[in-house]
């Protein structure tokens, strides 16, 4: 098997991330899921998805579709293509699974999944996450992490306007 078709395998449809679940799940591993558009990679997204794998055994993404993220950001979002995102997700060592969602919140995907910890960014609160309710009630666990302070996607885009003008 070729390094791109390894990283190609990453991509899960629903039916086989379930599938793939079941396999964790029966070898007791800790399945840590945050979810995100990814639009631009860069040093903040490795670092805040380093620290989310750190915290449980397999680190699965949900990865907003660009039907969703024009749906939530509007009709410039995101810049780059959901497959590109995707292969760019799968393609770090520490990410396990990456998978695609049409609505405008993970919820369903959360659902499924019931992750052991699901993670997002420390500029929400608990109670803003979306799915948190799901994972506690089945024991599992809610965490916040620091963003690396400046990086972002908003910053990168602002900047390459800047040049534009």
């Amino acid at each position: 098997m070729g390094k791109l078709q390894h990283v190609e395998e990453k991509i899960f449809t629903l039916e086989q991330l379930q599938a793939r679940l079941k396999m964790w799940r029966l070898l007791e591993k800790k399945i840590v899921f945050t979810n995100g558009w990814f639009d631009l990679l860069h040093k903040g997204h490795i670092d805040y998805l380093s620290k989310a794998a750190d915290l449980g055994d397999r680190l699965i993404i949900g990865l907003n579709s660009d039907k969703s993220a024009k749906g939530v950001k509007g009709p410039g979002r995101p810049i780059m293509a959901e497959d590109s995102r995707a292969l760019m997700l799968a393609s770090f060592s520490f990410v396990d699974a990456v998978i695609l969602f049409d609505e405008d919140t993970p919820l369903n995907l959360i659902t499924v999944v019931k992750p052991d910890i699901l993670v997002k960014g420390a500029d929400y609160t608990i109670g803003q996450i979306v799915g948190a309710d799901v994972v506690l009630e089945n024991g599992g666990q809610v965490k916040t992490l620091d963003y690396l302070p400046g990086y972002s996607t908003t910053l990168i885009e602002q900047k390459i306007r800047s040049f534009t003008k």
